[in-house]
């Protein structure tokens, strides 16, 4: 018998914070761990007490490692309805302030013992390697997975020299994702482009959403008239940048066509005080509320989801709307490739055709998805997907790559693997000066954990990188 894969999936947020790359690679680890086959761990940061108090909602804060795999554990089963017996390691984090991240403190490898070190799954692999300064990932691991979530190209073009910082950016990420990783799943088109990467949605929906979904197509297939009996509205975090501004713009632009429609916005977030100062302002009925969870009874009888937004990868609320069996209406933009398959997924690519399509929306049923249209949303689909784009979705055919025989400098003929391993030597170097690190946005004295989270994460006081 075989012996069986470990998948160890690292990534750059946790709950409670409830962000993609805390959520997603959670049900990634539960669905990869659910067929049996595999033993899989999850890597998450651990944050000290006062960064704690700075990232997570509500004041909600942890004593312990413990105290907050319980509470991501209990979170995870309520949305699945089972059990996964997967494993949870924490690894020292701590928060950026000016990049709003959680960043690797230390040599977040070595957390995998060797004789487990076999697939990693690198959740933003240019923000998991800027900073590392360790084992080579590669030299770690026989296959090294990165998914690509974030275009920090776009972010960072925001910001005062915004095109500069994008050009360098650019080639630091495709520098590290290089040298660290074998292959490169992109989530869509909207993300950057690295050399030998693949395209391919590998996120699904939390399953709560299909049983909502399921719910209302049976209410549907009994000509129930009340299974959607509420108009349009939009959730997101409540900042321009996140699809507010297109949508208050185009309300604005068209406020005598769409007279008709009554639309609300549920969301929080910085610019929650301007969006509702934008609304107020429409000769039209919008209603701003405050963030509510998707899943919230609440939205289960709209009918209509608008989502203007082209800033998200893959937009997580435009899946689970679908999943629900709402007609959603958004932007032709390389971000909403995957869902273009989906007859409820109407797309626009000018303003009249926004308010033609919302129109239309609001006088006609969504249609019922089937059972395959069903099954692509969910995280069994999403897995199935996973493992083909990584090579590792047919046993016999599973391609587990060798270590290399030396950390760096390889003694290889191949000329690419030559300077690839010189590469990854001069930012092995450039990783372990505090000065490099700095001028390149480290977060100060993260070469290695303090004594704070040397304590609070059970580490020896002798304990060394």
């Amino acid at each position: 018998m075989d012996k069986k894969q470990h998948f160890a999936i690292f990534t750059t947020a946790s709950l409670p914070w409830l962000t993609g790359t805390a959520v997603n690679p959670l049900f990634r680890a539960a669905f990869l761990y659910k067929a049996g086959e595999r033993n899989v761990t999850l890597l998450i940061p651990w944050l000290s007490l006062k960064d704690q108090k700075v990232v997570y909602p509500n004041n909600m804060t942890f004593e312990s490692p413990e105290e907050q795999e319980k509470y991501i554990r209990q979170w995870l089963e309520d949305r699945l309805g089972f059990t996964s017996g997967f494993s949870i390691k924490f690894y020292p984090g701590k928060f950026s302030r000016d990049k709003r991240s959680i960043l690797a403190v230390g040599d977040i490898s070595e957390m995998i013992p060797d004789e487990e070190a076999d697939i990693a799954v690198l959740e933003e692999p240019e923000h998991l390697t800027w900073y590392h300064h360790g084992k080579r990932w590669k030299t770690k691991f026989r296959l090294v997975i990165g998914i690509i979530h974030t275009n920090y190209l776009e972010y960072v073009k925001r910001e005062k020299n915004g095109n500069l910082q994008a050009f360098l950016l650019k080639y630091l990420n495709n520098w590290v994702v290089g040298i660290y990783c074998h292959k490169v799943i992109r989530l869509s088109a909207a993300t950057q482009d690295y050399p030998g990467s693949i395209v391919c949605n590998v996120h699904g929906v939390n399953p709560k959403f299909l049983e909502i979904g399921k719910k209302k197509r049976d209410q549907q297939q009994n000509e129930d008239n009340n299974a959607f009996t509420k108009g349009a509205y939009f959730i997101g975090k409540m900042v321009w940048s996140k699809g507010y501004k297109e949508l208050l713009q185009l309300l604005n632009k068209h406020q005598k066509e769409l007279s008709a429609l009554e639309l609300d916005l549920f969301g929080s977030g910085e610019d929650s005080d301007e969006v509702q100062k934008a609304a107020k302002k429409l000769e039209m009925t919008v209603r701003v509320h405050p963030g509510r969870d998707h899943a919230d009874e609440l939205f289960h009888d709209f009918r209509l989801f608008l989502n203007p937004s082209t800033t998200d990868v893959v937009c997580t609320t435009t899946a689970e709307a679908l999943a629900m069996g709402k007609i959603v209406v958004c932007a032709d933009h390389c971000s909403n490739e995957f869902f273009k398959q989906f007859p409820n997924c109407w797309t626009y690519n000018n303003p009249e055709e926004f308010v033609q399509l919302t129109l239309k929306a609001l006088a006609e049923k969504p249609d019922q998805p089937t059972d395959d249209q069903r099954h692509d949303l969910s995280w069994e689909a999403a897995t199935e997907r996973f493992l083909k784009a990584a090579d590792l979705d047919k046993p016999s055919e599973r391609k587990l790559l060798s270590r290399s025989t030396s950390n760096y400098l390889s003694t290889s003929l191949s000329l690419q693997q030559t300077v690839e391993d010189a590469s990854a030597y001069v930012h092995h170097v450039a990783s372990g000066f505090e000065i490099s690190r700095r001028i390149f946005g480290a977060i100060p004295d993260s070469l290695q954990p303090d004594e704070q989270l040397r304590k609070e994460l059970g580490y020896s006081k002798s304990f060394k990188k």
